[in-house]
Formats: structure tokens, C-alpha cells, sequence
């Protein structure tokens, strides 16, 4: 299918207007399609030529005017039409395709109970794969949908949907909103329903999950109802829609979906097993998100696909604070800076970096607009937003949003549009100039303390390379007297950077402070380097800090330096042995621990450093646990187990604790964790097929098929590894997006090496066959979770630059193999460092 350019939505927003669309759905036929008939209400300015988008299996009518039109001119998803200047109505009626691969309308039988389910999932370019319509965020119009469904199913939607006879239901008509943005849910959910500020609240979730909802609603219909309030505190355009449901749906392939009045989710936030409580706070972030989303992006909407961040950054940003602020996670900045934060420095050290705000010439068509959806549009725009209330002030920063809102209200907006706003909010400041440089700019900037001692005093002239001006803290700390392990904070003090890339200097009378830590209170977005006091300093009293963010900006400077090759692996490792079993805040845990066993064993070493840095990694969760065995940290204790689990070696053991159906202390080995241990079995070939069969047939959900589809891709047999080759890439393509993706992970284990290496060769030739055949998504999937890490060396550097020299692949392939190639150079030069 041929991707909307940005000059052809140009053109059309300049030649159409569009007014009301009304699409009935009939989603009661087979298991391959539904019929849908689109009915669309607009004028045209002029006389001339444009398109409808749809994506068929069948284009049985379209009726323009009432005049039947050939169905047969349809071609790469675009029906041509020949229009006079005025009013026009065109119906479109179709056989449209379920989706497999979460795009569209996705399909999915539950294998706990063999109950179907529906969503749909139009985002960005995917409504035409649902309804007939002009496909872009620009013109939008209101939207009166119905669906006949069978009779025991309950269907949702943007508007309140009223049950009108035997599985026939009607939607209240919406607000002007965007085609991108239209939702529909259908199938024989279970829902909770509440009611508040008189608007109507549901939870929904497919039946196999329904006492895992019932035992999370109060929590989520808490968070929700905070959110909700807090919004209307700092908000002074009221909720626009006349309900607010999350459906809680199978197969979803992003976190969320900001559909007005009805919020997608994936169904794994609906935890069936134990979670920690960062799990539940992110969990809770995402509420928050998608709720912010209700202003910006569904009232307030892009014009372009160049202007993501304005729905992006903004909901990432708000979801935070307003969790903060609104709810018990009040700390839920420090998880931000130890884990979101770290994928918008990835991303920003690619060579696919981009402004937060591209310039428009940039994102040409949908394709390319596609891949901005990245860490920088979320977490590096958060970032640059939390860093211009720094320097704004929230009440500036509010007012200039309050006003965006009231200007362009049920329409579309631009970042000229948004700026013009903030300025007008804050005469005192040059926004104009701050935009330019935060969001027009890519890479990050990087800040390095030289700290020298002089008679009565000291001094740090930090460096600045980079070119964006910064409101930062320092903070300054003392090793606390008999007791060398801890830190006390003597100053924390606050400096304007400039934007010209000259640096800044800090001073003080007496003894140098032990540790001096750049951006501490973590408000701007920057690499910070630590001088050799202050390493020393952290690594002998990292767990003395006082406060969880200071210790994530330290771990994350520690991250930072092993990545840019100036800090070795194992020296990262030592840090971690020597504070993380002391770590009280459960998200620094977390995150540390996901680096330490994905990044630095997986990637950065090889061989005889791997095994020594599992074994490592094996002791320190086992010190948490010791640690944790009184209780009272389930959640640190829980993470342990996860990692140790992934992380050990000792066959007989994990084969004990499989017998006993726990860990020794706690926890029991509840359905996720038993999966878990069940693969790490499998990777080291302590299992097989009998076990694997043995588990699923004791957990037939969904999560026990791609548990299981994981466990047999990850056997250690040639057999088991060409089914699964065959099921990635040999043409079948029977496997839904989760399969897939559990299958691709299962694949490639370090432990392997020996059996996958003939493997690696033909991966970017089958990388490119199944990308072209299913798609987007698939293509995504199988360059982050295909793509061969665990036998990477030079010669998969060398055919995969090859490739993408010699070939043209679909762009979301493209990005993702170039992004993996980056992180590839980036590994073998770590590796040669050492």
C-alpha cells in the first residue's frame, strides 16, 4: 500500500471539508473478515480530483452522490474520485480483513476458553484497514458508528454504546475527531463499571482475566479518578467526551491507544501473577498518559506527523506529574530517571536521531512518521518539557497551555502554534528560543566536572559540550563522619547553563565535597560524567545517598560511562555487587539489574566474562533475598527472584525449586515465574519437549502459549531450532504478533552459540522476505526481537550494512536494523576497549 505523503494531505486538507461519518460494522460472518459500510458527509471546495482510503478483501460498492462508481478502480488502498465544487456523499460498503499482527481489527480466540475477541487499533494509518475514509489527522469530522455483533457480546466505543436489539449496538455521536483515533471493542468481555464527576467509568478485560480485574479495579478506578480530578485542577477545558472506558485488550502491541472515550491497553497491565510495585506505578503512568492524551491529542490534535511530540512528550511528561502529584506514587520520577529515561539517551546517540520537533520536509510521508514514535519522542520531549518548567515555572507553563487549548479546541495545531502560546504566557522569556534549541536539535549534551582544591577552598569548572541551555541542580556531599558508607547532602545549588556551549563553575570554602553530582534532582536531560573524587566517592558509598533520584542520576551516569566505552563492564559490575543488595528503592533495583543482565552480560561480554558476570549477578539477587527475608520488600524480592531465575546456571537447583513449586523464603512459583524458571531450563537444555508440553497443558491461556512457544524455540536441539526458523520466516506466517515475538526471543540464546552461528547468515534475507509480506508491525518486531545479539560480531555488522547498501527494505525494517547495527558498533567497541 501506497503511504500518504505529507504534500498529498496537504492537498487534500486544502481541497475537502470534511463533516460527519456514519460506519456500521457487522462483525457476526466468518473468522477471515466483517463487513463494514462508511458513509461520509463533505464538501468540496472546488472541482477536482482526490482519493478515499480503504484497504479491503473485497470493495463491494461505492456509491458517490448516488451514483454508482466501479468498485475496480480501487488500487494500493486509494479509490480515485471526481468531484465537483459543494456537497457530496459518498458510501463505501466492504469486506474488510481481521488483523493478526494488532493493526486494524485484530482477532483473537482465547485458547483458556475458546471465547473470540475484537479491537480495533487505527492508529496513524490503519483506519482504512476498518472503515472507508480520508485518512489523515486534519480532517476530522463526527462519527456515528454501529455494530451488529453476536448476541452475547458487549461493544464499545468513542461515544456511549446502547444495546438496540439482539447484538445490535449504537454509539452516541462523537466530537470532531481525528480517523487515527476511532475505536471500536467487541466480544463477550467483563466489565466494571462505576460513575464519576457524573461521566460513565468502565474496566474491561476478556473472561479468563476477570478475577484478576476484580482484584485491580479499585486500584485502577483510583488512579483514574485522581487523574481525572488533578486534570480538572490544572486544566480549564473540561474532559470533552461523554464517558471514559479502558479496555484491556489481547495482542496490543503498543503499552496503550488514546482513543477518545475508550482507552486501549495491552492485557498484560491486568497482572495474573505477582507484580512489583514499580509494576503497579507503571501501570499507573500509563492511566495517567493516555488520559492526558484527551486533551493533548484528541482535542487539541497534530496537524502532521512531524508534530508527534505534541501528543507525545506532553502526555509522557503529564502522566508523571500528574501521578505525582495526584496520587501515593509520588516518587515516580525517580523510575523515570533510572529507566524511561535511559531510551530517549539511546535513541539520541543513533545515527536515526531526530529533533523532538523535525522539521516538517522530514517526515514526508506516513511511513516515515512511523518511526518517530521512539525514545525521543517520549522520553527525551518528557524530559525537555520537565526541564521548561525548571526554567518557566509551572504557572507560566499551565497558562500557556490552558491557552493552546482554548485557540484550537476540537481542532489541529502545529509547534508554531503551541510556542506562540507558551510565549504569550511568559513575556519574560524567549520561548522562541528555547524551542529552537531543545526541540529543533538532536544528540545529547554532555557535562563534566573538573574539581580542584586550593588554599581554603575548591573548585569545579564543569564543560559543556553541547549547545542547549540547562536549569540544573548540583548537589553536594559529604561522606558522614565515622561512618564512610553513607552521604550527606551539605548544598544543593542551582545554576543556569548556557546555550552557547560554555560551561559553568561551582565553588566553596573548606574541604572539596566528596561527591559533586551534576543534574542532582535529575530536571534536565544530559549526560553527566562524575570527576575521579567522586567516583571514588560513589564507589564506596553509591547506597549511602539519601534520596532514590540522586542514586538513579548516579546509575545512570555509571550506565552512560559504560556505553561510551569509559567504564569497564566489570567495574559497573562491581558497583552493583557492592551497593545493589543495600538499594532500598525497588525501581533503581529493577532497572540496574535489567542493564546489568541485558546490556553488560548479554551484549557487552562474551564467553568466560559472560559466565562470570551471570555468576555475579546470581549473587547479588541471592543478597537481596537474604536480605528481603523478613518480608516487608516483596517487590525487591520478586525482582531478585526474576533475574536470579534468568541468571543461574545450577541445573539442580532450579530443577529443585521446580519440584518444590518455590523459591526457598518465598515466593511460590505462581504462573509467570514458573514459565520463567520452565526457560531458563530449556536455554540450558534440562528440559524438553514432555515438560513443555506438560506446563502448557496446565496453563492453557495465552501467556502459557507464548511461554511455551519460547521454552521450544530455546532448546538446545538443531530439530527445535529449525521449527522454530520455519515458523519465523518460512512463509507460513500462521503466528499472531505475541507468538511471533515470543518464538524470535526464545531463538537466539547467548549459551548457543555453537548451534546458531549457521543461522546468523540468512537472517537479514528472511528479515526482509517477512517484513515485506506482513508488514509494519512484524518488520518491527523482527529487528528488535529476531535479530541475532547472541552471536553478533563483525561479520553481522558486515552483512547487515551490506543490506541496507544494497537493498531497499520497507522503512520500519530499515530503521529498526539500522538502530540494531548502532548498538552493534556501539558493543564491539566496549568489547574492544577491554
Amino acid at each position: 500500500m501506497s503511504p500518504l505523503t505529507r504534500d498529498e494531505a496537504q492537498q487534500r486538507a486544502g481541497f475537502l471539508d470534511v463533516h460527519e461519518y456514519v460506519i456500521d460494522l457487522d462483525v457476526t460472518g466468518g473468522e477471515e473478515s466483517f463487513g463494514s459500510t462508511s458513509t461520509v458527509w463533505f464538501a468540496a471546495r472546488s472541482g477536482g480530483r482526490t482519493f478515499l482510503d480503504v484497504r479491503p478483501v473485497v470493495l463491494r460498492r461505492v456509491v458517490l452522490d448516488g451514483v454508482e462508481l466501479d468498485a475496480g478502480l480501487l488500487s494500493e488502498g486509494r479509490f480515485p474520485l471526481e468531484l465537483g465544487a459543494g456537497e457530496h456523499e459518498l458510501r463505501v460498503e466492504a469486506e474488510m480483513p481481521y488483523s493478526r499482527t494488532g493493526e486494524g481489527m485484530h482477532r483473537f480466540t482465547d485458547p483458556a476458553d475458546g471465547l473470540t475477541y475484537l479491537y480495533s487499533q487505527c492508529f496513524l494509518d490503519d483506519a482504512p484497514r476498518v472503515f472507508g475514509c480520508f485518512d489523515q489527522p486534519d480532517l476530522k469530522a463526527t462519527f456515528a458508528v454501529s455494530v451488529s455483533a453476536p448476541a452475547e457480546w458487549t461493544v464499545l466505543g468513542n461515544g456511549v454504546a446502547e444495546r438496540v436489539g439482539e447484538g445490535r449496538w449504537v454509539c452516541a455521536v462523537t466530537p470532531r475527531i481525528s480517523t487515527y483515533l476511532v475505536a471500536v471493542v467487541a466480544g463477550p468481555y467483563h466489565s466494571v463499571r462505576a460513575e464519576h464527576a457524573g461521566l460513565p467509568f468502565g474496566l474491561h478485560v476478556r473472561a479468563s482475566l476477570a478475577e484478576f480485574l476484580e482484584r485491580d479495579a479499585e486500584e485502577l478506578l483510583e488512579v483514574t479518578r485522581r487523574c481525572f480530578d488533578r486534570y480538572h485542577e490544572i486544566f480549564e477545558e473540561p474532559y470533552p467526551f461523554d464517558s471514559y472506558d479502558q479496555a484491556f485488550v489481547p495482542e496490543f502491541n503498543a503499552g496503550a491507544m488514546e482513543n477518545p472515550g475508550l482507552v486501549t491497553f495491552r492485557d498484560e497491565k491486568i497482572f495474573r501473577a505477582a507484580a512489583t510495585e514499580t509494576e503497579v506505578q507503571d501501570r499507573a503512568v500509563t492511566v495517567a498518559h493516555e488520559m492526558a492524551h484527551m486533551w493533548f491529542g484528541d482535542l487539541v490534535t497534530l496537524r502532521w506527523w512531524d508534530d508527534v511530540w505534541l501528543n507525545e512528550s506532553f502526555a509522557d511528561y503529564m502522566g508523571y506529574q500528574v501521578l505525582a502529584d495526584a496520587t501515593r506514587y509520588r516518587e515516580v520520577w525517580t523510575d523515570f530517571g533510572a529507566a524511561r529515561k535511559g531510551w530517549g539517551y539511546d535513541a539520541d546517540q543513533r545515527g536515526s536521531t531526530h529533533p523532538v520537533a523535525p522539521e516538517p520536509e522530514s517526515v514526508p510521508d506516513t511511513a516515515t512518521a512511523l518511526l518517530n514514535f521512539d525514545g525521543i519522542s517520549y522520553a527525551k520531549g518528557a524530559s525537555a518539557l520537565r526541564q521548561l518548567v525548571a526554567w518557566l515555572g509551572e504557572k507560566a507553563f499551565l497558562a500557556g497551555v490552558n491557552e493552546h487549548f482554548a485557540r484550537h479546541r476540537f481542532g489541529n495545531a502545529t509547534l508554531a502554534d503551541f510556542v506562540d502560546s507558551m510565549a504569550r504566557a511568559s513575556a519574560d522569556r524567549d520561548v522562541h528560543a528555547w524551542a529552537d534549541a531543545w526541540l529543533r536539535t538532536t544528540g545529547v549534551d554532555t557535562l563534566t566536572p573538573v574539581v580542584s582544591e586550593g588554599a581554603g577552598g575548591w573548585r569545579a569548572e564543569v564543560g559543556h559540550v553541547g549547545m542547549r541551555p540547562h536549569r540544573l541542580a548540583v548537589g553536594l556531599y559529604d561522606r558522614v563522619a565515622g561512618d564512610r558508607a553513607r552521604l550527606v547532602l551539605r548544598e544543593r545549588v542551582e545554576r543556569d547553563v548556557s546555550g552557547d556551549g560554555v560551561g559553568f563553575s561551582v565553588s566553596g570554602e573548606g574541604p572539596r565535597p566528596d561527591l559533586l553530582l551534576l543534574n542532582d534532582g535529575d530536571l534536565s536531560y544530559a549526560k553527566v560524567r562524575l570527576d575521579e573524587g567522586s567516583w571514588e566517592a560513589v564507589r564506596t558509598s553509591l547506597s549511602g545517598l539519601p534520596e532514590g533520584l540522586s542514586r538513579a542520576v548516579v546509575w545512570n551516569a555509571a550506565r552512560d560511562m559504560v556505553r561510551d566505552g569509559q567504564l569497564a563492564p566489570e567495574v559497573y559490575l562491581e558497583a552493583v555487587r557492592a551497593h545493589l543488595p543495600l538499594e532500598a528503592d525497588e525501581s533503581v533495583v529493577q532497572a540496574v539489574l535489567a542493564f546489568s543482565r541485558g546490556a553488560v552480560a548479554d551484549r557487552f561480554l562474551v564467553g568466560r566474562e559472560r559466565a562470570g558476570a551471570l555468576e555475579l549477578l546470581v549473587g547479588v539477587c541471592r543478597a537481596l533475598l537474604e536480605r528481603t527475608e523478613a518480608g516487608g520488600e516483596p517487590g525487591v524480592r520478586l525482582t531478585a527472584v526474576r533475574c536470579l531465575l534468568r541468571s543461574s546456571s545450577d541445573v539442580a537447583e532450579l530443577l529443585g525449586w521446580r519440584s518444590a513449586g518455590s523459591v526457598p523464603g518465598g515466593p511460590e512459583l505462581d504462573a509467570e515465574l514458573g514459565w520463567l524458571l520452565l526457560q531458563r531450563l530449556s536455554v540450558l537444555g534440562a528440559v524438553g519437549e514432555r515438560e513443555i508440553a506438560a506446563a502448557l497443558a496446565e496453563d492453557r491461556s495465552a501467556s502459557g502459549e507464548q511461554g511455551a512457544a519460547w521454552c521450544r524455540a530455546a532448546l538446545p536441539e538443531a530439530g527445535a531450532k529449525a521449527v522454530a526458523w520455519e515458523a519465523l520466516f518460512g512463509g507460513g506466517d500462521a503466528l499472531s504478533n505475541r507468538l511471533f515475538r515470543a518464538t524470535a526471543e526464545g531463538f537466539w540464546q547467548p549459551e548457543q552459540v555453537e548451534l546458531l552461528e549457521p543461522y546468523a547468515p540468512g537472517f537479514f534475507d528472511a528479515a526482509v522476505a517477512v517484513s515485506e509480506r506482513r508488514g509494519a508491525e512484524i518488520a518491527r518486531v523482527t529487528g528488535v526481537a529476531a535479530f541475532p545479539h547472541a552471536v553478533a560480531g563483525d561479520e553481522v555488522l558486515r552483512l547487515g550494512e551490506e543490506l541496507l547498501r544494497s537493498r531497499e527494505v520497507i522503512p520500519a525494517l530499515g530503521r529498526v536494523l539500522a538502530d540494531q547495527l548502532d548498538d552493534l558498533r556501539r558493543v564491539l567497541a566496549v568489547r574492544g576497549a577491554g
